[in-house]
């Protein structure tokens, strides 16, 4: 393997990418940390950062974060190597690169290089010694040095891994108490799956999922492939405003005033329904990146009406390829991902619905990590009423349903704190007669529930 003789020849702009990925992946850490030598650095800030990274990853086994790493930097009583140390940090942190993998490996063979000259002038002494076994033993652990290395998860060592809050980075949903369900909310490389009957308010959900994401700083990509562009943008305007969705033409000057006080940012595109696939919205989601706005969380509107790279007769083994791969794109690019689905018909009828009525494929329930369903049944519908199950969590309990009340004029969804029992659902078959047509509404087949609840304890 040929390389330059000093890194001082590959120029700044690699150094600073070797430094970006030392700060943020601890992959490629582990494996390079035996051949890393911070006096093969030029610049007297690299060093230092080289020097700093170095011991964080011996004592905690990984990537130090950027507070410790801003607490030595205060420690430093030369002033100017302080600034030039602030400068490089901040160039390496925001350094986006798509040459990573060539950086590494290029980085990673000028290390194992340097490591066998030093072992080569080290053995010219041992030579004049007849020192062979010590030679023989300098030149393969020169050769060895900077090999795969990632075993796994080191249960005695990863403890920072594992108990550090941005390793998962929860992102959090519109409803607190379903944020503590998800430890904070959906986290990176998470699939998350809101199942429902059609026209329940599905999409409306994430909606409310994009909008808060928004409200916390973060940069949503959300892709739609059953509604347009516009149309979702205009949902976004809608429940930002708090405006009804048929009149948000009218009060364009309070959205503009919403718009420009969210923090984060939103990016709505469209694909035609069956013809997209998971490496069609991947390459978006690098397309974006190589713009420099990498998405933080990536709803779909929805997964079903993606195309499978896979051919059968079977549509359910189709739809099985396909959330395993957006499953796989989530953990590969390391971010939380929503969608929707839809049940079953008999899913469609049943006040609470549960993982079994997931449509298409019972597979979607195995490959998620978290499933909420949303059940509006007819008088739902009029009353703009709902129950959300926790139907599957990876992070804490589930089986809880709790009510909800539902505008689908503007895509307020306030979830109740307080769960739900079995005596709270009332078959709508099993309502007693009422005046001419028969009904009642959801509250009052509610309190009538809960009244004879307490008359028979």
């Amino acid at each position: 393997m040929t390389v330059l003789r000093s890194l001082h020849e590959y120029g700044h702009s690699f150094q600073i990418k070797v430094l970006a990925s030392l700060l943020k992946h601890k992959e490629f850490l582990q494996n390079i940390h035996d051949v890393l030598n911070h006096e093969d650095f030029d610049n007297p800030a690299h060093r230092w950062i080289v020097q700093t990274i170095l011991r964080y990853y011996e004592k905690y086994h990984t990537n130090p974060t950027a507070e410790y790493i801003s607490i030595e930097m205060k420690k430093l009583d030369n002033e100017v190597l302080k600034v030039s140390v602030a400068d490089q940090l901040k160039e390496s942190y925001k350094a986006i690169y798509d040459d990573r993998p060539a950086v590494e490996t290029e980085f990673s063979n000028f290390c194992i290089n340097q490591q066998l000259k030093k072992a080569l002038l080290e053995s010219v002494d041992l030579l004049g010694q007849g020192r062979f076994d010590d030679i023989r033993f300098k030149i393969d652990k020169a050769l060895k040095a900077g090999q795969d290395k990632n075993i796994g998860l080191e249960y005695e060592k990863d403890v920072e891994t594992r108990y550090r809050d941005q390793k998962r980075n929860p992102i959090p949903t519109m409803w607190d108490h379903i944020n503590e369900h998800l430890m904070g909310g959906l986290g990176s490389g998470d699939l998350g799956i809101i199942f429902g009957n059609p026209g329940g308010g599905k999409s409306w959900m994430l909606v409310n999922l994009g909008v808060r994401a928004a409200m916390e700083g973060y940069t949503v990509n959300h892709y739609t492939l059953e509604l347009s562009e516009d149309y979702t943008g205009l949902r976004y305007d809608s429940k930002m405003t708090g405006i009804d969705f048929r009149t948000i033409h009218n009060h364009r000057p309070e959205v503009e005033k919403a718009i420009a006080n969210l923090p984060g940012k939103v990016v709505i595109k469209e694909y035609p329904m069956g013809r997209a696939s998971v490496s069609t919205i991947e390459s978006h989601i690098q397309k974006c990146t190589d713009l420099g706005q990498k998405p933080d969380l990536v709803i779909i509107d929805y997964v079903d009406l993606l195309k499978s790279n896979k051919k059968s007769n079977e549509r359910k083994d189709e739809i099985d390829d396909i959330y395993t791969s957006v499953k796989g794109m989530a953990r590969e690019l390391n971010l939380p991902i929503w969608t929707v689905s839809q049940v079953n018909r008999a899913g469609a009828k049943d006040d609470v619905i549960e993982g079994d009525k997931a449509a298409g494929s019972y597979n979607k329930m195995m490959i998620a990590d978290f499933a909420m369903s949303i059940s509006r049944k007819r008088q739902d519908k009029s009353n703009g009423t709902g129950r959300i199950h926790i139907m599957k969590n990876r992070y804490g309990s589930d089986g809880m349903t709790y009510s909800a009340k539902i505008n689908t004029a503007n895509g307020e969804i306030d979830i109740s704190k307080d769960t739900m029992d079995e005596a709270d659902f009332v078959n709508e078959s099993e309502q007693p007669n009422r005046g001419l047509n028969g009904s009642f509404s959801y509250e009052e087949r509610q309190d009538l529930a809960k009244k004879f609840k307490l008359m028979s304890s």
